[in-house]
């Protein structure tokens, strides 16, 4: 079966991507500020921990991209 791919089968994916989006930023930015008020970082050892959580945020974020567009084009959700 091949996905559906209109505009707005894809609007509906940048929504559904973007609101996911949001809500992992929030969740993932919390816990960096819980762990850095935490251990009272300042400084080079606050972006030493934000480049940390850098690299498993974008793979989130892209999973997240990729969650929506498979469940969004998907001919059994239409």
């Amino acid at each position: 079966m091949q996905r559906i791919k209109t505009f707005k089968t894809l609007t509906r994916v940048a929504a559904a991507a973007s609101f996911l989006a949001v809500q992992a930023t929030i969740g993932i930015g919390t816990v960096y500020w819980a762990v850095a008020a935490t251990l009272r970082m300042e400084g080079t050892a606050a972006i030493v921990l934000a480049v940390i959580f850098a690299g498993p945020s974008a793979y989130l974020l892209m999973v997240v991209s990729r969650m929506a567009y498979e469940a969004e084009t998907d001919p059994a959700n239409q």
